[in-house]
């Protein structure tokens, strides 16, 4: 008798905790991001170079990481995560960040060349809170977020003519990905999209990234790549979404909560 109700109280508290984890999913579950964190546990390249509020950056985000996320949130890494040049060199950098609390969602940035087949870059993931995007989308709660690297746009200063190609084959990237947004959207789901590079100039012009979020209704967009003084808004909003810059260095070294 003692046996079977210690089962069956068993099973009432898997069913609450699984209750639970939904009802925070659905009403609770935030959403942090922040990019560009340039990790080089294997590399010697040390990030204060650029500058000496560059010191320990890696513990100032932990730090703020730790305080704010929980187990149930999600966090979006917007590229450029690590300097390793070969996978086990990304994959060891992968590594200290598999304490840290959260889903975590990444889109590969233009340093990123540890990031070679996807296949293997998920292959190398340390736990299941690792998500990598190319071209697609994953759903957690309510948020699908979809993702790509992106290019340099029209208008901004580093774009020449020999940009435009990889611009236009990126844009055809992201229909990739809002194909597979289309599979999985849910009516009220929140739709975010993960971008490295901005997807626009610094005035906030047309491109065939935000033609492409307009048309496929995307909710918000999260970017890096930017770094340094150079005026570029840290939040905006064009024709309806929220666009929000994430560099780890423009965001002082914490996490900006984007839900």
């Amino acid at each position: 008798m003692l046996q079977k109700f210690l089962s069956r109280a068993a099973i009432l508290s898997r069913a609450l905790a699984k209750f639970a984890r939904l009802w925070y999913n659905a009403l609770g579950m935030k959403v942090f991001a922040v990019s560009d964190l340039h990790l080089s546990g294997l590399m010697d390249k040390p990030m204060d170079v650029f500058g000496p509020g560059w010191e320990g950056h890696f513990e100032k985000i932990k730090a703020d990481w730790e305080e704010r996320v929980s187990d149930e949130d999600v966090v979006l890494i917007g590229g450029d995560t690590s300097w390793g040049m070969y996978l086990e060199e990304g994959a060891f950098d992968l590594k200290s960040l598999a304490p840290l609390k959260g889903q975590k969602v990444f889109v590969r940035g233009n340093h990123d060349f540890w990031w070679n087949a996807i296949s293997h870059v998920r292959a190398s993931a340390p736990d299941d809170t690792f998500h990598f995007l190319q071209n697609d989308c994953v759903k957690i709660g309510k948020y699908v977020i979809a993702g790509s690297r992106g290019w340099t746009c029209p208008g901004s200063a580093d774009f020449t003519e020999h940009d435009m190609a990889l611009y236009l084959r990126e844009g055809e990237r992201f229909r990739l990905a809002f194909k597979e947004v289309q599979k999985v959207r849910q009516e009220g789901d929140i739709l975010i999209v993960l971008i490295h590079y901005p997807p626009f100039n610094v005035k906030l012009e047309d491109t065939v990234f935000t033609q492409l979020f307009e048309e496929n209704k995307a909710d918000t967009v999260v970017f890096g790549h930017l770094h340094g003084a150079g005026y570029f808004p840290l939040k905006c909003e064009k024709n309806g979404i929220g666009y929000y810059l994430t560099s780890c260095d423009k965001l002082h070294f914490r996490l900006t909560q984007i839900y």
